[in-house]
Parts: structure tokens; C-alpha cells; sequence
């Protein structure tokens, strides 16, 4: 794996991370809340033989720079134009996007600002479909981080407590020890300013879904307490060519869960729009 960096439209420094042959197929993955790249470590290993894989950091996470003013965070445009940077700068040719949790605000404001003409389609893991006071009460989980205000404190020892409780309460079983361990140091690496603005907009994607044209799959799992099972449903019935794959027994991680299963699903899926 390679990991390189490009600016996006206001100079936000985005670090990214390949894998595979560009000429196979290509993937951008997008990780969730608070996290970076390694999260997507068990698909990247798993599928780097037959795809092309990038797996960016989001502004304010991991490698990537973290501005301080609020409307760094809050507006669609920026967002859309990240995920535009980084298809630029490691020429992915009608990338299937993947977005797990808040990820899928990420590709939702892609969508809104450059379209869907240029993708094979969209993949949605544990997505939400609303942030602020535009989201309803049934999107929310027990273990919704908008739940617990521990997360966003610039008290060090607590954010951290918080941050292991939360990773904790991602996956239905327990995790390895590595793997949750570099979890909540990921985690760790996303700043409190950054974590309070992320949800500070108030903003629907909703509408977005409906209207994208590409085809999208929804995978969701049934024992999610972060982002109900529910959320899952409905956001694969609002898209016009949209597929709900529920994985029962599995929390909000599905590709960390149930790796296997997870890679396979993706695969079929994008070997599948890519020919079209």
C-alpha cells in the first residue's frame, strides 16, 4: 500500500492510500466518524488482487490536515470536492464509492455537488441519512456518538474512556485485541474541534439518494446500535436501483465483522456496474 496526498478546492491537504493494479477496476472507500484508511485494512488485503482500491482520510482525520474553523466541516460543497480530489489525483475511472457511517454524508455531498455520471455506483455500510436537526429519532442508535458528550471534550483521559466505549459498541461481537486497539488510537487521532463539527449542519441526504441514478447496494447490520437496522431499509428503498443486504448478527461494522462475507459482497457488486 502507497499512501500519497492531494489539495482539494481550498487547499485542505487530503491523504489517501492504494492499493491493486489501477488498470482493474476501482473502489474509493470512505471511512466513518473519527476514523481513517486502516479501517478498510481487511477489504484493501482481501480485494487488492482484482481491484484498484483507494481509501481516503477525511479532512480532519488520520493523515489528513485538520483545519480549525468550523465552516471547514459544516458545508457540502467542500466535502463533495474532496472526494472529486482524490478520484483527480489517483485517476480512478468511474470509481464505485464505498462509505461506511458518516461516510455516506461524504459521498451524499458528492453527489449533490458533482453528480453521479462519472461513478459505477455507490455502496453504503452502516451509512446514515441525516446529520443535526434534519435527522429523525428512528436513524438514531443507543450507541449514536451524538449521544454521548464525552467524545467531544477537550478533557484528554475522558475522550479517550468515551472513545473505547464507542469503538466497543461498533461491532456486535468482540473485536481482536489489535484490531480494536488500532481502532481507538485512529479514533484518538481526529481532534475534539473536529468531532463537535462534524455534526454541527443540519443536513438530509435523503432527497440526494433518491435522485442519484447509479445503482447502489446497502449493506447494514441487523444488531447496528449506532445506526439503526432501519436506516438501512429505508435508504436502499429511496434509491432508484438500490439493493438492501442485511448481515444478521453483526453491528455496525460489517467489513470488520465478517470480513469475508463483506469482500465477497463488494466484489460481485462492482464487478457487476463496472460492466455495464
Amino acid at each position: 500500500m502507497t499512501t500519497l496526498h492531494t489539495d482539494s478546492s481550498d487547499g485542505t491537504r487530503i491523504a489517501y492510500t492504494t492499493a491493486g493494479d489501477p488498470a482493474l477496476p476501482a473502489i474509493l472507500l470512505i471511512h466513518g466518524w473519527a476514523q481513517q484508511f486502516m479501517c478498510w485494512t481487511p477489504v484493501m488485503e482481501r480485494l487488492q488482487d482484482r481491484f484498484h482500491l483507494v481509501a481516503m482520510d477525511l479532512r480532519g482525520h488520520g493523515a489528513s490536515a485538520k483545519p480549525e474553523t468550523p465552516d471547514s466541516y459544516t458545508g457540502t460543497a467542500l466535502w463533495g470536492d474532496d472526494v472529486a480530489a482524490v478520484i483527480a489525483a489517483a485517476d480512478l475511472k468511474r470509481p464505485t464509492l464505498v462509505g461506511w457511517s458518516y461516510g455516506a454524508r461524504v459521498i451524499a455531498a458528492h453527489l449533490a455537488t458533482h453528480g453521479d455520471a462519472h461513478l459505477a455506483g455507490v455502496v453504503l455500510a452502516g451509512g446514515i441519512l441525516a446529520i443535526g436537526a434534519a435527522r429523525d429519532e428512528w436513524m438514531v442508535g443507543g450507541a449514536s456518538p451524538g449521544l454521548d458528550r464525552d467524545l467531544y471534550t477537550e478533557d484528554l483521559p475522558r475522550r479517550l474512556a468515551a472513545t473505547a466505549r464507542f469503538v466497543e459498541a461498533c461491532t456486535a461481537r468482540p473485536l481482536d485485541r489489535h484490531t480494536y486497539g488500532a481502532l481507538v488510537g485512529a479514533n484518538m487521532l481526529c481532534p475534539a474541534h473536529v468531532r463537535r463539527e462534524l455534526f454541527a449542519a443540519d443536513v438530509d441526504f435523503r432527497p440526494v439518494y433518491a435522485a442519484m441514478r447509479c445503482s447502489g447496494l446497502v449493506i447494514h447490520g441487523a444488531a447496528d446500535r449506532v445506526v439503526t437496522p432501519r436506516t438501512g431499509e429505508v435508504a436502499a428503498s429511496l434509491m432508484q436501483q438500490g439493493r438492501h443486504l442485511p448481515y444478521e448478527g453483526v453491528g455496525h461494522a460489517p467489513f470488520l465483522e465478517d470480513p469475508d462475507r463483506f469482500a465477497a459482497d463488494l466484489a460481485e457488486f462492482v464487478t457487476e456496474v463496472s460492466a455495464e
